[in-house]
């Protein structure tokens, strides 16, 4: 037999139409002409808005148009339709109604456009072809010439304006038009009309965007709820859709009895608005519908649209099953790989295993252990959920529990699946929201640990932009072997240390990791052995112990050895540490501040290890030890640091308080000196502003150069104040040791505690804005000297005056606003850029292709360079060839 084979087909183009009253009612199951939904006995009333014939939600209940039930066969809803007492203009519609009226006469129906004019147009349409972009420009000319002309060139008539009152009020020069009037006129435009106006004469008629029948949705749409209480709940659909039949049933009776024009006027104008509401509620120049309780009503175009609609809520993005959320803690002792998983949720997240005649006895004891309960609660004995076996061709899905579970055990066969609980070791994917770049979602190793809260290493917090302030994360356990692989292989985290932003470490030491490393080795001395094994042994360390020194009769152990058991032994480096000092003449090896680092053969000679020797962004052993050894041996130093750095840090003890940023007298009163210079320099600018004695600078007015010298003294003031406050402090300060270290903060931070908080500004001047003449009413009007405009003399320390605490003030919230407006900009940015991308693939012979096969780039990037593995974006490392030349490597 001749396989069949599978066509591709391609899509040439979908194109939308408007449904004409006759296929409204022939796709019809029923006419809805009650407002009721269900009797006294709860079950459907005929003809109403929950009619059998509409689909059912009830099991039990069989639809009465396909025969079909709720469960397994799925009746998918059939449409109802409403006939209108009176036409009602469709308010997604209202401007191409608006256009038609404008660029048609009333009379005859004809464009209003002369013969030759016409012609022209239906050419440059023919030549443009179906699917040309500047189409729509043409369109738009039809109806601006159109408009322009005062008589319709075929009968005479003379034109009138048409105007649109929002949402849905058509005015012919002021006179109001009735949606039956408008109906009528459209009737008039004839069929070879059509396509200059944009519409498809095969199938659509302007005349349709004039609703007389309002298509019903099926049942299954609309579904009710039935509460605790027994009360039925319904749609917000099926609300708005009782309102239309109300009011249309009211229209029609007071229509027909000869009631006022004016009733039947106002009567109308509510059915428009109901069917203007159920179509859209966000409609501007209308209030919205609302529930009892207040709220809008969720109508048709708020189910599609927007971040909550049917589009990017169900179909773009969806909740999925095997997935766990819950707030994330740190765990300095798991490995970068890791995730510590609560006992609770390991019990109910499961992975399907296939029995085999391998493994049929371990699934029979998973299966058996669930009738274990272990005696402590913190205890894990992992067992099996389900047990899912086919029979007859249908799978059937047994719950494993404590009574039936050696029962299940012993009918197990091959061919069945177990679901079992998560085990130390499954792979799982973690993330955190929002997901702004790939290694916002990666592959953890489970560690199954007690509590409640998920635990990793505090070395993953960068790539997560996560914290431990009440962060939550989300877990997905995957299900599939082929996707184990692939994420074991692309999504571990040891798989994205480096970035492909920038290609360097984006998984790092940080914080307590810096700070330990640089209490160790900042001085050249020698620890007791005791405590040097003791931090060795936190690192699981199983080699030689580095040769220790006798000092007073014991043995010690040199701090720059300990560091150097984590280095591969053809590591050779020199680089400037973060806690250089910048001297003007760098003397290197000698540098009094061991801030020159020096490592040979895999051995630690010379300097200090901070943030740009094992730091996030910055690490250099890090990133050399990736380069030159892989990503397995980056990850084992990353831990290896982490643990070896906290031991040390706990060990020698390192805390910080407010008593840090306490400074000397002597130093406060240089401070106070520094500022009262400062302020005497900003009166003397003032005064000579005041006396048209300030020469202005190139391109700046005299307004402009007084408020740059200004802010360019108060600057200089307070990097005076941080200046002496750093001198003062020194690095034996634990705040000052956390700065220089890279490890968290910096001297800015502690000038302004301890110094002086510096000039205020909003929209990057001073202070300007708040009264006439002046920023506040304690300043004189016209005052433009440091304190009236925003300049903060005094430390966060010293605590601030209320007019500077005002300023302050005003200063951080323009920061808070700026944020906040920066994050969804950016966030609606990258969505479209990303919607731009998603169909763009890199091929094997490096062109970058859209799905279509389109080429986009020759080369990927114009340069074929992957960030992740370039030297900070370079495809060689010039500086590193020249040395290892030199040391003939």
């Amino acid at each position: 037999m001749e396989r069949a084979r599978s066509i591709t087909k391609k899509i040439g183009n979908i194109n939308f139409s408007l449904l004409s009253p006759n296929e409204i009612r022939k796709m019809s199951a029923t006419k809805v002409i009650t407002a009721d939904t269900y009797d006294d006995d709860g079950f459907p009333i005929a003809m109403g808005l929950m009619d059998p014939r509409l689909g059912v939600i009830e099991p039990g209940l069989r639809c009465k148009t396909c025969g079909l039930r709720v469960g397994k066969d799925k009746c998918p809803g059939h449409f109802g339709h409403i006939d209108l007492a009176m036409p009602v203009i469709h308010v997604g519609l209202i401007k191409s109604i608006r256009d038609c009226l404008r660029s048609t006469c009333r009379e005859c129906g004809k464009l209003l456009l002369t013969d030759k004019q016409r012609e022209e147009y239906c050419d440059i349409l023919k030549k443009y072809g179906t699917e040309h972009r500047d189409k729509t420009y043409v369109f738009k000319q039809i109806i601006k010439d159109s408009v322009k002309s005062d008589k319709c060139p075929h009968c005479g008539r003379e034109t009138s304006k048409i105007e649109l009152d929002k949402p849905t009020s058509l005015r012919e020069s002021g006179k109001k038009l009735t949606p039956s009037e408008v109906r009528e006129w459209l009737e008039k435009i004839q069929d070879e009309n059509l396509p200059l106006l944009d519409i498809n004469k095969r199938t659509a008629r302007p005349e349709w965007m004039i609703l007389t029948v309002l298509p019903v949705p099926p049942v299954t749409v609309r579904p009710s709820v039935t509460l605790q209480s027994g009360e039925r709940s319904e749609d917000d659909l099926t609300h708005k859709l009782v309102d239309v039949i109300r009011i249309n049933q009211r229209l029609q009776e007071n229509r027909d009895a000869g009631a006022p024009q004016l009733i039947v006027e106002d009567l109308w104008e509510l059915l428009q608005y109901h069917i203007t509401t159920y179509l859209d509620n966000q409609t501007s120049g209308i209030p919205p519908a609302r529930h009892r309780s207040g709220r809008p009503l969720k109508t048709l175009a708020q189910r599609l649209k927007g971040k909550e609609g049917r589009f990017r809520s169900n179909l773009s993005g969806k909740r999925v099953n095997f997935s766990a959320r819950t707030v994330i803690s740190p765990d300095p002792n798991l490995s970068i790989n890791e995730l510590g998983v609560p006992i609770q949720i390991a019990k109910e997240l499961t992975i399907p295993v296939r029995v085999t005649v391998h493994n049929i006895d371990w699934c029979k004891e998973m299966i058996e252990k669930k009738a274990t309960i272990p005696s402590d609660p913190n205890e894990y004995c992992p067992s099996a959920n389900y047990v899912i076996r086919e029979m007859e061709g249908m799978k059937q899905r047994i719950k494993v529990t404590e009574r039936n579970a050696k029962d299940v055990a012993e009918r197990l066969e091959t061919g069945a699946i177990i679901e079992r609980q998560l085990m130390d070791g499954d792979l799982a994917l973690f993330n955190r929201q929002p997901s702004l770049h790939r290694m916002s979602m990666m592959a953890h190793r489970v560690r199954v640990v007690p509590h409640k809260t998920f635990r990793f290493n505090l070395s993953v917090c960068p790539p997560y932009n996560a914290d431990f302030d009440g962060d939550e994360m989300n877990l997905h356990l995957i299900q599939g072997e082929e996707a184990k692989a692939e994420a074991e292989i692309l999504m571990k985290v040891q798989e994205n240390i480096l970035s492909p932003r920038f290609g360097g470490a984006i998984i790092g030491g940080i914080h307590d990791h810096i700070s330990g490393c640089f209490l160790l080795t900042q001085k050249d001395r020698n620890i007791p052995i005791d405590i040097a094994i003791h931090i060795l042994s936190a690192t699981g360390f199983k080699g030689k112990l580095p040769i220790p020194v006798i000092e007073n009769g014991k043995s010690h152990i040199n701090v720059k050895d300990i560091f150097s058991t984590l280095l591969p032994d053809d590591l050779s480096l020199e680089y400037k540490s973060k806690s250089c000092f910048n001297c003007e003449t760098c003397e290197g090896v000698k540098c009094p501040h061991n801030a020159y680092v020096i490592i040979k053969n895999g051995v630690l000679k010379h300097g200090t290890i901070d943030e740009n020797s094992i730091g996030a962004f910055k690490g250099r052993i890090l990133d050399r030890i990736i380069r030159d050894h892989g990503m397995g041996a980056g990850r084992e130093f990353i831990d290896n640091v982490t643990r070896m750095s906290i031991a040390a840090i706990t060990l020698f003890g390192f805390t910080t308080s407010i008593d840090d940023e306490d400074i000397p007298d002597e130093a406060k009163k240089q401070i106070e000196e520094g500022l009262a210079k400062a302020l005497k320099k900003i009166r003397s600018l003032v005064h000579a502003y005041e006396n048209d004695e300030l020469e202005s600078l190139p391109g700046r007015s005299i307004e402009e150069t007084l408020e740059m010298e200004i802010m360019k003294v108060t600057g200089k003031a307070r990097d005076t104040a941080g200046e002496i406050a750093g001198r003062h402090l020194g690095l034996n300060n634990s705040a000052v040791m956390m700065a220089k270290s890279g490890a968290r903060g910096s001297m800015l931070n502690l000038s302004q505690m301890s110094g002086c908080v510096g000039q205020q500004a909003v929209r990057g001047e001073r202070i300007h804005r708040g009264y006439q003449y002046r920023t506040l009413p304690h300043f004189k009007k016209g005052d433009l000297g440091a304190s009236a405009k925003g300049f903060v003399a005094s430390c966060y320390k010293k605590g601030l005056t209320p007019t500077e605490y005002f300023f302050h003030s005003m200063g951080g919230r323009e920061g808070l606003v700026d944020t906040a407006v920066r994050t969804s900009r950016s966030g609606y940015m990258q969505r479209r850029l990303i919607n731009a991308l998603e169909d763009l693939r890199v091929e094997r012979d490096g062109t970058v292709k859209h799905s279509g096969g389109q080429i986009i780039q020759f080369m990927y990037g114009e340069d074929g360079v992957d960030p992740a593995r370039s030297i900070g974006g370079k495809a060689i490392d010039i500086n590193r060839i020249i040395s290892d030349i030199k040391e003939g490597v």
